[in-house]
């Protein structure tokens, strides 16, 4: 039996531990790897689409498809009452800007009645910061009466968090919500909707509102610094199984009385 099949079987638990270590730390830096990969191509992809011509949401017959991470302009009247607060959100934070990154608060989305159409499409008008005291006061958030024009990206969805169970039968106002699904909105009234959100980039707007979005490419840095700390961790896993069987081995010999 050679070195290496005797540090193997003579220490299967100490083996199948190592080994452990290492699929998890391979698992999870190749999954941060992902992440970033996932990340460049996102940014590569919106920043493309940014540079075709603005699509019109009132004038449009417009799919997911053709709307996603292309800029947007709708004209109509927020329909304040319907507001849903996306909870658990951090403040958005631009590229190489200064702030709070891990302050939560929350995403208004607000469903925007298209002037001239019988139709309204939901816009996440920006983020607002929560009061940590009382969960259910809501920041102060200046909305228009009448019609207006916004601007923004078409995406799918405003983004997930993690939710326990799921959402009840009674809808409660103000609406505090983890997550929004258009679909269920779709059901839950009688009106038509554009099959995708615009998140509204106007940042000039003093409404109380932060939109200050940050390119999809944030944080990629910091995805390989995890990659790298995971795969630091196989590596070590494996050097701390190797050296200590060594070890092992020396001792081995010396007590058999082999010349080492």
């Amino acid at each position: 039996m050679n070195m290496f099949s005797s540090l193997i079987t003579s220490r299967i638990v100490a083996t199948l531990s190592a080994l452990v270590v290492i699929l998890v730390g391979c698992s999870a830096g190749i999954w941060q790897l992902n992440r970033a990969d996932q990340k460049i191509r996102l940014g590569e992809s919106l920043a493309a689409k940014l540079q075709m011509p603005i699509l019109n949401a009132n004038a449009d017959s417009l799919t997911l498809e053709q709307a996603a991470e292309r800029r947007i302009i709708a004209r109509g009247r927020f329909v304040q009452d319907e507001a849903i607060w996306l909870d658990n959100r951090p403040r958005p934070i631009p590229d190489g800007g200064a702030g709070s990154v891990g302050q939560s608060g929350f995403y208004l989305m607000m469903p925007l009645r298209l002037d001239g159409k019988e139709s309204v499409l939901w816009v996440n008008r920006g983020w607002a910061p929560r009061n940590n005291d009382n969960r259910i006061e809501l920041p102060p958030v200046k909305t228009a009466d009448e019609v207006v024009t916004i601007e923004g990206i078409g995406f799918p969805h405003p983004g997930k968090v993690y939710e326990l169970g799921e959402k009840g039968g009674t809808v409660m106002k103000p609406r505090i919500e983890q997550n929004f699904d258009l679909a269920l909105e779709a059901q839950s009234h009688s009106w038509a909707q554009l099959p995708f959100i615009v998140r509204e980039s106007q940042s000039s707007k003093n409404d109380g509102l932060i939109r200050n979005w940050p390119s999809p490419t944030n944080g990629v840095d910091r995805h390989y610094a995890y990659a790298f700390q995971w795969f630091a961790l196989a590596l070590s896993g494996f050097l701390f199984w190797l050296i200590n069987g060594l070890m092992k081995y020396r001792r081995e010999l010396v007590v058999n009385g082999d010349r080492v």
